[in-house]
């Protein structure tokens, strides 16, 4: 996940609504008993252990030493992995992913991996941020960032396509699409608000300013966007639109 940094103890306080938020991916995966299955960006481990909990035989990988840590001390079978140098061959009846494609950077790379990672019949299901996910968010960022000579988007080079575009990827690589669909989903925050979310889902891009102008972008790119995530009662909603798909190696 180039570009973004991950701190595991904060990603637990301000992000556990995106494993809590799975229900729907985890209904299309289905894990039956005994299936070995990759779970690709595995962060804290928290959906790895719920799948594994089906028992099936997970392995975990992530990019993130510290998600990594996290789920190791859950009981996850999980290792330091780049997604886009996946060292398996044929070995996996699914591969699995959570909110995690959205922040790979060579995308086609990565889809040659999965392929490869799977037996033939084999089942890559995923969700993954869609066409139009954070864009309220991401028009703000680029306002208060360009302050600072800094593109927010291309700095994150998050990946948000629409259905047709992936699924036109993803047959490029050797899969067939059984299903791909873009489901709006407004996502209320916990307590720490737009704030904890810009802390933990674009620590890296504010790395990227000196300290000292950090608070104020932070500050700024809150304010920019309380009128239109914010109610009247102070409780935060995230403009989030997934992508959710299965298809299967061929």
């Amino acid at each position: 996940m180039s570009g973004q940094t991950w701190n595991a103890t904060q990603y637990a306080l301000n992000g556990r609504f995106v494993a809590d938020l799975a229900g729907g991916v985890i209904d299309l995966l289905d894990p039956r008993y005994g299936e070995h299955i990759l779970d690709l960006g595995c962060g804290d481990g928290a959906l790895t252990a719920k799948i594994a909990a089906a028992g099936a035989k997970v392995k975990g990988v992530d990019s993130s030493a510290s998600m990594v840590e996290a789920a190791q001390k859950q009981g996850v079978d999980a290792e330091v992995m780049s997604a886009d140098a996946l060292e398996f061959n044929h070995e996996f009846d699914v591969v699995f992913s959570n909110a995690a494609l959205h922040w790979m950077r060579n995308q086609d790379t990565v889809l040659a991996g999965v392929h490869r990672a799977l037996k033939t019949g084999g089942r890559f299901v995923a969700e993954m941020g869609g066409h139009g996910n954070i864009a309220a968010i991401q028009v703000a960022l680029l306002a208060v960032f360009s302050k600072y000579g800094i593109d927010a988007v291309h700095a994150e080079h998050n990946y948000f396509p629409t259905p047709a575009s992936y699924e036109s990827r993803l047959q490029h690589h050797g899969f067939d699409v059984h299903y791909i669909e873009l489901i709006p989903r407004p996502t209320p925050l916990p307590e720490s608000g737009m704030r904890g979310w810009l802390e933990t889902f674009r620590r890296g891009l504010f790395e990227q300013l000196p300290e000292a102008h950090r608070k104020d972008a932070l500050n700024d790119t809150v304010q920019l966007l309380k009128p239109v995530l914010c109610d009247d009662l102070g409780k935060w909603t995230a403009d989030y639109v997934r992508l959710r798909f299965l298809a299967v190696a061929l």
